[in-house]
């Protein structure tokens, strides 16, 4: 059976392998439903899949924003031949059959390739993956809640979730009768951070605007829950 070895980039060190069972079909994408998943900006949600047909492995591309690649060619659909390098994203899927595998006819006229031009797509590519880059460095970028009343110092925002509330656990505690144990937490997405209001008789305010349910955050917002005020700066 055939295994695809994943790597980040084509002369990187390998990450993983899978192998392509008979009659299996594989998705790849930057979703976690995926059979491959490849967590990088510049890979669609869904983004190839590989049908394996009696002897031979078909690749199709599953209308991604930046395309598949077999051997730097942009591909629609592809048979998979013994050594072809896809790339999906900053990525490579190396093709191969194990050692002493019979290797199926590559001259069997399945093994055409659907091609796409290529011209005009690149340049397009290259701005999508120039956003895409853009987008991650955006999310790489930490948050910090500065200190206006109630507390001193700075907070960093380096986690996935930051409870506000009077519970002692929280990671910004404020105290107070009417504030929730957990009244609100801020949430870093890949789009920036969240605030979102969970409990207590006192409500979150953004901006001196009562926060009801949810609401992004900006920078140089001024948030307030009970005495507390804190404004956020993006580093």
């Amino acid at each position: 059976m055939p295994i695809l070895t994943l790597k980040f980039k084509k002369d990187a060190a390998k990450i993983k392998e899978y192998k392509i069972e008979k009659g299996q079909s594989i998705t790849i994408g930057r979703l976690e439903k995926n059979d491959i998943v490849i967590e990088n900006l510049a890979v669609s949600g869904h983004h190839a899949k590989i049908d394996a047909v009696d002897e031979n492995f078909l690749l199709t591309d599953l209308k991604s924003k930046n395309g598949t690649f077999v051997n730097e060619q942009l591909i629609n659909s592809h048979w998979l031949k013994n050594g072809d390098i896809v790339t999906i994203g900053k990525h490579t899927l190396v093709f191969s059959f194990a050692e002493g595998e019979e290797i199926p006819d590559e001259d069997d006229g399945l093994n055409q390739t659907m091609v796409m031009d290529t011209g005009k797509y690149r340049s397009m590519l290259a701005k999508n993956v120039s956003s895409a880059q853009q987008a991650e460095a955006a999310q790489e970028q930490v948050g910090v809640l500065t200190f206006l009343k109630g507390g001193e110092g700075d907070i960093e925002l380096s986690k996935k979730l930051t409870k506000i509330g009077k519970n002692p656990a929280s990671d910004i505690v404020v105290s107070g009768l009417t504030v929730g144990q957990t009244a609100a937490t801020i949430s870093k997405r890949p789009d920036g951070y969240y605030l979102s209001y969970v409990g207590g008789m006192t409500k979150p305010k953004v901006n001196n605007t009562t926060v009801k349910d949810s609401v992004g955050l900006k920078q140089f917002d001024v948030i307030e829950i009970g005495h507390v005020k804190m404004q956020l700066i993006n580093k």
